[in-house]
């Protein structure tokens, strides 16, 4: 947690000796990368004592020192771009090329000035006379930010950059999986940051479960599992911390009748497999008219068949492993019960050791029934169902089907016809002829078991802040 400069190499900068902290491995070959340290509950208490004290003193910096700042450390993400791309890309699995490790990095810059240059001002919600009430929006003190995985950096500059702009201070945890590239992010913004401004405790299980409920935490923002969500919610029930959650999703998609599929081909697979499937958004159940069905598939498993996947640090390679075991157990499960059912495996469908361990093909399943758990569950990896629909209605009703609500899509020629069925369905956000796209200023969260609160834009400022009313 002590703070570093850029001076030394990025890896000696984040990483401790053999004897002093766990292993972590390269995705695609298992071999290790370095080790990580193993803080302690101790640890998180010493890094959020030093957030709340350096609190004041941050917040009384105003608006526009904050903003400058969080611009210099975008400029600093952006000098040592390749070096977190190809940690990351080791690290977590995916290749340095196409929406992956070089797209995530340059997103973090990109997220980071975003927070920075987001306009908010007082609202004056009521005015009459000389009366008039303003609702202004003040730093709620100390942020936990638990981050995921699949996308560890871009998803950790989500939850800091818009909490540091807003006069908090923040105190990370990486997931277990990935911490290495959280480290590295955050030793960029520190080397900008006074001492305890932001912290990263890189622990175990104990000490996830010890944050959420910390009475020193004010505010959790957690990108992970429902089951761990639901954890955060009953834990945050100690000090009533305020929760952005987003849980993940089972996210449809709905290809209308008379759609050009030759059109939508590449949009559409990179929906589904952007990051190797790992990806809370992507599209992970595709509904098509029976009209064209036939078509979609084939187009699907073509693009599978063909898009290169192996090593990240290949130049090559867009599509890369699994990154953990546990996540690959999940997906040969799915893709095996499939297979039992008497669905239809067009492209893919088994491991792949000869790229490595954890290499699992890009599969694309036809002819499942929506009850199989490939269906039902999220498979978070390079698979997707596709199912034959009749009818708009019975699509519209099969997509709603899900404990799920984070995204979904709409494909069609008609844009109206396309935006009609988008307003029925049940998802934080539709995108039509497109899946997965986020803007840093358009509001992003789920419904149902997807989570609550909203990230980015000024939506996203507010929900790391404390609205006051100012009346007079």
């Amino acid at each position: 947690m002590t703070r570093t400069t850029a001076s030394r190499p990025l890896l000696e900068r984040i990483t401790v000796a053999e004897g002093e902290g766990r292993a972590i491995q390269d995705a695609a070959t298992r071999e290790v990368i370095g080790h990580a340290p193993v803080h302690t509950t101790e640890d998180l208490d010493r890094a959020i004592a030093a957030a709340r004290a350096a609190q004041p003193a941050w917040a009384a910096l105003g608006h526009a020192e904050r903003s400058r700042i969080l611009r210099a450390i975008a400029d600093d993400i952006e000098a040592e771009a390749e070096d977190l791309a190809r940690l990351l890309s080791r690290e977590q699995g995916k290749p340095l090329n196409g929406p992956n490790a070089r797209f995530e990095v340059g997103a973090c810059a990109v997220w980071t000035r975003n927070a920075a240059d987001t306009p908010l001002e007082p609202e004056v919600v009521f005015e009459a006379g000389a009366s008039r009430a303003e609702v202004h929006y003040d730093p709620l003190g100390v942020v936990a930010a638990i981050g995921p995985w699949n996308w560890p950096m871009m998803i950790t500059v989500w939850q800091i950059a818009p909490s540091l702009r807003m006069g908090n201070t923040v105190v990370v945890k990486p997931s277990e999986h990935t911490p290495l590239s959280v480290l590295a992010l955050v030793d960029v913004f520190a080397r900008h940051l006074p001492s305890g401004v932001v912290a990263a405790v890189s622990g175990d299980r104990e000490v996830g479960a010890a944050i959420a409920g910390h009475e020193g935490v004010d505010k959790v923002m957690f990108t992970g599992s429902t089951a761990t969500g639901r954890r955060i919610v009953e834990s945050s029930a100690q000090n009533l911390a305020r929760l952005t959650l987003e849980l993940g999703g089972n996210d449809a998609g709905i290809v209308l009748p008379d759609t050009d599929v030759a059109a939508i081909a590449q949009d559409l697979f990179w929906g589904i497999f952007i990051n190797t499937g790992q990806t809370c958004a992507s599209l992970k159940r595709l509904y098509v008219h029976e009209s064209q069905y036939e078509q979609v598939v084939q187009a699907l498993a073509d693009l599978a068949a063909s898009t290169p996947m192996g090593h990240g640090l290949d130049e090559a390679n867009v599509l890369g492993p699994l990154q953990n075991e546990t996540q690959f157990q999940i997906v040969s499960r799915l893709v095996d019960d499939a297979r039992a059912r008497g669905a239809r495996i067009v492209a893919g469908g088994h491991p792949a050791p000869a790229l490595g361990p954890l290499f699992f093909e890009a599969t694309v399943v036809a002819d499942i029934d929506d009850a199989a758990p490939l269906v039902v569950e999220e498979q978070f990896g390079p698979v997707i169902p596709v199912l034959a629909y009749t009818d708009v209605e019975e699509a519209v009703r099969r997509a709603n089907d899900s404990a799920q609500g984070l995204g979904a899509s709409v494909w069609s020629q008609d844009l109206d016809a396309a935006k009609a069925v988008a307003a029925r369905l049940q998802a934080g956000t539709v995108w039509i002829n497109q899946h997965g796209g986020l803007n840093p200023q358009v509001p992003f969260g789920g419904v149902k078991a997807s989570g609550y609160g909203q990230e980015f834009g000024v939506a996203g400022l507010k929900a790391v802040a404390a609205p006051k009313v100012i009346s007079y």
